[in-house]
């Protein structure tokens, strides 16, 4: 997934000008694995100084009835801050200081479990810059009134706000426009963004909320070791990246084509859907659509 998305996005090449940087939003769990990853790779072709890793931050981990975990003997139990924390990172760590000494104006970004991310991506971004947006954010049409995604709508009071499929109630998730014959609430949210730079430095002041997720989490127990339970436990603090949406003074949305631009891997290899499987077997058949479009001919 990350060579993907890397060698499309990252350094200047013999064919083209001046590169993009490549930043990559690490946890302290994942930061030396994600930096050995990238250098085994030789950084995917981009040259190593276009590509800034940066951390984001952690929160204590909660027990059921809001006691803090312990991890071990005077360590408490901690977990990254949810997508969210990436605004906040970007400022602490610098990252943002060093995007504004590269001239950078805008900036995509996207989760890494898609395999069809189409990084800075021309039309995408020459849209909402044209628009005059500060904000913007890729959808597609939902696959079915149950898929588990969240869905992009307007926000009353501006900008635009995602609303999760579980706070979604089910008639109103099935209700269909007999205009077109699709789903009412049908723009698919698939973490796939523009921002202005001024709009990140904002967004990283912003107070957004945090989120409870029930989780396992390993912690100390009354023996005084670390087990991990075989039950949800505790609750772990998130932020999620679309909680500033509201804040946008112009936001765009643009649908695209899930068979081109959503190929996500959430679970297992195996499983019917959303897997690694079905993610390469879309990246394959994209590919294929490709080829045959300039002329070749696919056995």
């Amino acid at each position: 997934l990350l060579g993907c998305r890397g060698g499309g996005g990252g350094g200047g090449g013999a064919g083209g000008g001046g590169g993009c940087p490549f930043y990559v939003m690490t946890s302290p769990m994942t930061d030396a694995a994600t930096r050995d990853f990238f250098r085994r790779e030789g950084f995917f072709g981009m040259g190593e100084g276009d590509v800034i890793f940066f951390q984001q931050g952690t929160l204590p981990c909660l027990s059921s009835e809001g006691d803090v975990l312990m991890e071990g003997k005077g360590t408490v139990a901690t977990a990254p801050d949810g997508n969210g924390g990436i605004y906040r990172a970007l400022e602490e760590s610098g990252s943002l200081d060093d995007m504004k000494r590269r001239g950078v104006k805008y900036v995509h970004a996207s989760s890494v479990d898609n395999a069809l991310v189409l990084p800075c991506d021309p039309l995408f971004l020459g849209c909402c810059v044209e628009a005059g947006a500060d904000c913007g954010a890729k959808v597609c049409p939902k696959a079915s009134a149950t898929e588990a995604v969240g869905v992009i709508c307007r926000s009353p009071g501006g900008g635009a706000r995602v609303v999760e499929y579980s706070e979604i109630p089910e008639a109103a998730s099935a209700e269909v426009n007999p205009a077109t014959g699709e789903l009412v609430l049908n723009a698919g949210n698939i973490c796939n963004h523009f921002y202005s730079i001024g709009f990140l430095e904002k967004a990283a002041k912003l107070p957004t909320p945090y989120h409870i997720a029930k989780k396992k989490i390993a912690c100390v127990n009354d023996k005084g070791e670390t087990e991990t339970p075989a039950s949800n436990n505790g609750v772990k603090l998130e932020q999620f990246i679309f909680d500033c949406f509201p804040h946008s003074s112009k936001f765009v949305c643009g649908e695209v084509l899930r068979e081109e631009e959503f190929g996500p891997v959430k679970n297992a290899p195996g499983a019917t859907t959303d897997s690694p499987d079905t993610a390469r077997a879309l990246l394959m058949a994209l590919g294929k659509k490709y080829a045959e479009a300039a002329g070749c001919v696919v056995g």
